[in-house]
């Protein structure tokens, strides 16, 4: 039986390569009819009559092209195939899921028979933007699916599935709700102005703006914070040559990742790895140690990584303990001790030659601020930490700096509503523009009507979060950066 199944897709849901299992997904109206043209279930019932949600030992049937010399069917895999009927599925359609073996042929093979009965290869998002269209997800849960599929730590898992069940989807329908119920009163007295019927009283729509430009506010405060937890920080570190830089690298990652040597120089180029800190994915970069030379092969890395600390999220400034302070290393730290550098004065195994004071006098607000100016202005922190990197000494408490310095929240990811993406930053700024214009033209004694034109540019910014209000650019946009499958 062949299906024309235009709006069907299907795709192979597991990463490519062997595995123990491989999976097929294929959604649409005639998800099921195309299926059945491949798979022969064990109990000889047809695909089209089983019971929905349950499990099946199936044979997975492939037939030739009808060009072919042989255009038979023969016995390709056994497999596990679920039916599942919408609107209970992942997609709100009919899904079939198909479970074989994990062998790249298998799978390409599958796929090829069913998109040779009618199904169409899927496009990368294709079955989560499905869901989204057919309102088993909104926008905030569709983004989470992806951000669950690429965490790497577990602060970042539970922030994702802190979205997924809808954290910030309830607060943001919250405040759509109560602005469009107060819209709603204030069209109304609008309407029926001649005879003098107030609906809502101009202090309670105070009052409601104030509210809501309080929330949104205090939501756009939890974008730093929720955007680290979901991307991570990328932290450089810099350093004279020879000050233990790489065996820092190694020492966090614990793996001989960078060449260590006791002659200057020896890293020329950027490495970066990536290594969880306390929950928090850090993206950490060892440079080559900056100084002057001659050699040009050096000052390539050094120009390399003069580039990499214009990306970095904190600079991890590495000073040998062991030794006096000498002029690259004081010319490093009037240069780089700013507010996004930790210093790290390593080798603490070894006799100490670095005093904090003696650093803290070459930091710019120590050195151009006098001590009674210093006690009037807010404290500009600089942390000291001593480790050893080599006997890995102190690691710890290098970790829990980091971490604390970038998370300050006292909830766990997830418990709360945090905003994690620039776009949701922006929609919720843009409502609480609106507001705060909707707040000034009540002050200014303006007509309903302008009052209710900003709280409608509310309204959309805030629908524009959860997909409430959507175009096709924006759709395009979040679901490209899906792997095909989900």
């Amino acid at each position: 039986m062949e299906s024309s199944g235009e709006d069907t897709i299907c795709a192979i849901a597991t990463p490519m390569g062997e595995g123990g299992v491989g999976i097929v997904r294929v959604s649409g109206d005639q998800a099921i009819a195309i299926a059945s043209n491949i798979v022969q279930p064990r109990n000889k019932t047809s695909l089209l009559r089983l019971p929905s949600h349950r499990v099946y030992l199936s044979d997975i049937l492939f037939d030739r092209p009808p060009k072919t010399k042989k255009s038979d069917t023969f016995f390709l895999d056994e497999a596990l195939v679920i039916v599942m009927k919408g609107p209970r599925s992942y997609t709100g359609e009919d899904v079939v899921e198909i479970q074989t073996h994990g062998g790249p042929l298998i799978l390409q093979s599958t796929c090829e028979a069913l998109v040779r009965h009618g199904a169409r290869m899927g496009e990368p998002g294709e079955f989560t933007k499905r869901a989204f269209l057919n309102g088993r997800l909104d926008l905030i849960q569709a983004e989470a699916v992806l951000d669950t599929i690429k965490a790497t730590t577990a602060s970042s898992l539970r922030s994702a599935q802190g979205q997924l069940r809808g954290t910030l989807t309830q607060e943001v329908g919250r405040l759509r709700e109560e602005l469009i119920q107060a819209l709603a009163h204030l069209e109304a007295s609008m309407d029926f102005v001649e005879e003098d019927i107030s609906f809502i009283q101009t202090d309670q729509l105070a009052h409601i703006f104030q509210e809501t430009q309080s929330t949104l506010q205090r939501l756009i405060d939890t974008f730093e914070e929720g955007r680290i937890i979901r991307e991570g920080i990328k932290a450089a570190i810099i350093g004279r040559p020879n000050v233990g830089k790489s065996s820092l690298l190694n020492a966090l990652l614990k793996m001989d990742r960078a060449m260590v040597s006791p002659v200057p120089g020896t890293t020329r180029d950027v490495i970066e790895e990536t290594v969880n800190v306390g929950g928090l994915q850090m993206r950490l970069v060892d440079t080559a140690g900056l100084r002057h030379t001659e050699d040009l092969l050096e000052e390539e890395g050094m120009r390399r990584t003069r580039k990499a600390l214009e990306e970095t999220d904190l600079v991890l400034l590495l000073i040998d303990g062991s030794v006096g302070l000498t002029d690259e290393d004081r010319s490093l730290l009037q240069e780089h001790a700013k507010d996004r550098c930790l210093i790290v004065i390593n080798k603490s195994d070894l006799p100490p030659k670095v005093e904090s004071q003696e650093i803290f006098e070459l930091i710019p607000l120590g050195r151009n601020t006098s001590q009674a100016d210093q006690e009037k202005l807010p404290m500009v922190e600089v942390p000291f930490v001593r480790i050893s990197a080599r006997n890995e000494i102190g690691l710890d408490v290098l970790k829990d700096t980091i971490r604390s310095r970038f998370l300050k929240s006292i909830f766990e990811p997830g418990q709360t509503p945090m905003v994690t993406r620039l776009r949701h930053k922006a929609a919720l700024s843009r409502a609480r523009d609106s507001i705060l214009q909707a707040q000034s033209s009540i002050e200014a004694g303006m007509e309903g009507e302008c009052i209710a034109l900003d709280m409608r540019g509310a309204l959309d910014s805030l629908g524009e979060i959860t997909g409430a209000v959507s175009t096709e650019d924006i759709l395009d946009r979040i679901f490209r950066d899906f792997c095909i499958g989900k």
